[in-house]
């Protein structure tokens, strides 16, 4: 994940959220209507901390200070398309930060839940789509369980070490993820794949 520190503060936060939807988002595929109107309403300035607000709307994710980031806008733009939200799905955003996803994914679905990744996901459950706002290399146990039948999870799916968009569909009680495509995620630690012994 390519990360930016520094850039010229914008003049006009509301004109850089427009040049990153027509130059970030619409020229990647990212051209649902209600999509650019929750990135054109949600202020991503606010998610990060005071010292990095004149980066918020670079192209790359943005450290947040504490050992995490903002993801590039396009890989929530993304995620969002994949996720196909509906006025009525119950969505769980699980992150940290997670924020400003939860705050996107608000402007679309009737009913928004933000949880860090310690939380007992089921206990507000059980949800039609969950957002993983990062790439795991292990799909937590708990994940499936949270999930209502026939509910759909998009999130980054790390596999040898390369970070894809990936949805999947909880079916039988099964969780089981397909690839989308390389996308610029951030790997979750607490989602690792346990280490293996190797001589």
């Amino acid at each position: 994940m390519t990360l930016v520190e520094e850039r010229p503060a914008n003049a006009d936060a509301a004109q850089a959220r427009r040049a990153m939807i027509d130059s970030q988002l619409r020229v990647s595929g990212v051209n649902d209507p209600a999509i650019l109107s929750a990135f054109d309403t949600v202020v991503r300035e606010d998610f990060v901390p005071a010292d990095r607000r004149a980066v918020a709307y670079a192209d790359r994710a943005v450290p947040l200070g504490d050992g995490t980031v903002l993801a590039p806008a396009l890989t929530h733009g993304q995620m969002l398309t994949a996720a196909d939200i509906a006025p009525d799905d119950k969505v769980l955003v699980i992150g940290k930060p997670g924020a400003y996803l939860a705050a996107l994914a608000g402007k679309l679905a009737g009913s928004v839940t933000q949880a860090g990744t310690a939380d007992d996901w089921s206990a507000t459950g059980p949800y039609s789509l969950i957002l993983v706002d990062g790439a795991v290399e292990a799909v937590p146990a708990g994940l499936a369980a949270a999930l209502a039948d026939h509910g759909r999870v998009v999130t980054g799916l790390v596999e040898r070490g390369v970070a894809r968009l990936a949805i999947g569909r909880k079916i039988a009680g099964e969780l089981v993820l397909t690839n989308l495509g390389e996308a610029d995620f951030a790997a979750f630690p607490e989602f690792a794949a346990p280490k293996k012994w190797s001589f």
